[in-house]
């Protein structure tokens, strides 16, 4: 009877052990990105360009695919001296989220530069320099790298509080560089759309760089869109976009 007892109890912590070494290798993934719906945006602007006040819209057309493909095409444009901002990033979407096949931009006054993600041989080059990259996984640029912030605070809203930090590496025209977003605090929005409570980031360029600073400001109300987003440049050139209205696509 003895023996029988030691048996039984042998084969529980067997079967136990089992199960949980089953769990160990089988973990539970966290999903690390949730994009969302395809839109488009329009945003009303107020900018400073080479020292001149101006006013304008802004129009982002954001769309995703059930081919696993997406689009990203913005356009900012001011009274008086038309388009100062025409950008595209398309790709397709992997493990990470956003994965850039090639970024265009044109800014007010320059030519059109191309970042070009070359998925094959894994290196990111660009039209505007002879720096490259390799890609490792996660990469993004400019235009993409919003909308992959937008998708990973879809996916773990409850970890975006103040003081957490997000990190990627986003080409822009010449090269790459990494970008901390901080999450600063939740605020609340004055827009045409009434009052929305909105999550305040921040993308602040190191110490002693003349590179862009990005502030956003999203809605969890309203499918964590960006509702208002303030590019600042050394120089005290801005573009501060406050979201009008967003059609579904």
């Amino acid at each position: 009877m003895q023996r029988r007892s030691m048996l039984i109890s042998a084969f529980l912590v067997s079967l136990f052990s089992a199960a949980s070494q089953a769990q160990t290798d089988n973990p539970v993934v966290e999903k690390r990105y949730n994009l969302p719906p395809s839109a488009e945006l329009h945003y009303h602007i107020k900018a400073k360009q080479s020292g001149i006040p101006l006013s304008g819209s802004a129009l982002v057309r954001w769309q995703v695919g059930s081919d696993q493909k997406y689009s990203i095409q913005t356009e900012t444009r001011a009274m008086i001296v038309g388009k100062i901002l025409d950008a595209s990033s398309h790709g397709s979407i992997d493990e990470y989220g956003l994965a850039p096949d090639q970024f265009v931009e044109k800014r007010f006054g320059k030519p059109a530069t191309t970042s070009n993600f070359d998925r094959k041989s894994k290196t990111l080059s660009f039209t505007a320099s002879d720096a490259t990259y390799v890609l490792k996984g996660g990469e993004q640029d400019r235009t993409s790298a919003t909308w992959q912030l937008v998708a990973q605070a879809r996916a773990a809203a409850d970890k975006f509080k103040p003081g957490t930090e997000w990190k990627m590496l986003v080409a822009g025209r010449r090269d790459a560089d990494p970008w901390t977003f901080k999450v600063i605090a939740s605020e609340t929005l004055h827009t045409a759309d009434g009052e929305l409570a909105t999550i305040h980031i921040t993308k602040a360029p190191p110490p002693d760089s003349k590179d862009q600073q990005l502030d956003l400001w999203l809605a969890p109300s309203k499918d964590w869109y960006p509702v208002r987003l303030k590019f600042s440049d050394a120089d005290g050139d801005f573009v501060d976009q406050v979201l009008e209205s967003v059609q579904k696509l």
